[in-house]
């Protein structure tokens, strides 16, 4: 079935195609829509919405939900992904899988609702405190929305940690249609929860170890599950020249943009190719290194004064990363960017 939905509905209608039992948030723009639409789509079906007095009790409700073994979420933009980063870190720290929407406004502060890609360093680096990761996916479309929304469920439920996904004021907003059918999911039975079963009374949910060598094997333990998710999960879209002059890099609506500058620099000769991130973390460094050859210049593009690029920089430590962005709330145009491009290719070429 074909359905014309914002970016933000298409979140909820993911999570009920992946079998989500309950939401916990409180409204904030430009994510308003994803609590909008969770009350419309799950109260009829007997699922939980609830409409928290605040971004922490909605995070801690979040908490104890997944302690339970339920499929739970929540959503927000950068302010109220501020609050939740204490129970975040909780999150990680319990391993509790659960899905986070953050669909990323302008900062710091208050700033304005427009889009940006600003909160790369709250969402793909932690955020939190403490020594943790979360899996981060960036969808370039509505249709990739809905999809990493389902998607996020189950690797939530796969790895039994937090998942992010990473969209921004565009993305929520805009409307495209996205194709809702039956999708096959998995989703773990979760032995470890404390749900009404008898025989999960001594199961113990915590992320506290007051010896310090139980605590270290904790934390161990948590990165060893990390380097397995990197070996398994990192994914980008490759598009473009086989044999590239430049490569060009962005992530969200910036890369889906940049598939149009591929296309233009490609039809006026220059060989081209994106590599669009889809995980952000794990970031897809080894994606990247194989494609952009020794020497070959990169372009950098993103919405934030230059928080991505230190990843591209770190994946490619022997070619010329350039950076390009807008901030503010506004977006390049296409030939803003291919003329960045042709300035980056110049510049590689008299170096």
């Amino acid at each position: 079935m074909k359905k014309l939905v914002k970016g933000n509905e298409a979140v909820i209608i993911g999570a009920l195609v992946a079998g989500c039992d309950a939401y916990y948030g409180y409204p904030i723009t430009p994510a308003s829509e994803i609590a909008h639409a969770a009350s419309e789509y799950f109260l009829p079906l007997d699922k939980v919405f609830v409409q928290a007095e605040c971004e922490v009790g909605a995070v801690n409700m979040v908490f104890g939900a997944a302690s339970s073994g339920q499929r739970v979420m929540t959503a927000s933009s950068g302010p109220g992904i501020s609050l939740k980063m204490e129970g975040i870190s909780y999150l990680a720290g319990a391993q509790l899988p659960c899905v986070i929407v953050d669909v990323q406004r302008v900062g710091p502060g208050l700033g304005n609702i427009g889009p940006e890609q600003s909160d790369y360093y709250q969402v793909v680096k932690g955020g939190g405190h403490g020594d943790y990761r979360n899996i981060v996916l960036a969808p370039s479309s509505v249709e990739e929305t809905y999809r990493m929304t389902i998607e996020a469920f189950d690797l939530a439920d796969k790895w039994r940690t937090p998942v992010f996904l990473l969209t921004d004021a565009t993305l929520g907003q805009m409307m495209e249609p996205i194709d809702v059918r039956e999708e096959k999911t998995f989703r773990s039975d979760k032995s470890w929860a404390l749900d009404s079963k008898p025989e999960s009374n001594d199961n113990l949910v915590t992320s506290i170890y007051l010896d310090f060598d139980d605590m270290e094997k904790h934390i161990n333990g948590l990165h060893e599950k990390y380097r397995q998710i990197c070996d398994a999960e990192a994914k980008a879209e490759v598009y473009g020249s086989d044999e590239p002059e430049i490569v060009l890099t962005g992530y969200g609506i910036v890369g889906r943009m940049l598939r149009s500058v591929v296309d233009a620099l490609n039809a006026k000769g220059v060989a081209a190719t994106l590599v669009r991130p889809q995980t952000l973390w794990p970031f897809p460094e080894k994606i990247l290194q194989q494609t952009v050859k020794a020497d070959v210049p990169v372009l950098s593009v993103e919405l934030s004064r230059g928080q991505f690029i230190e990843d591209v920089r770190l994946s490619l430590p022997h070619n010329p990363v350039t950076w390009y962005g807008r901030v503010g709330g506004n977006l390049p145009g296409i030939d803003e960017l291919v003329e960045q491009a042709e300035k980056c290719l110049k510049e590689a070429s008299n170096g």
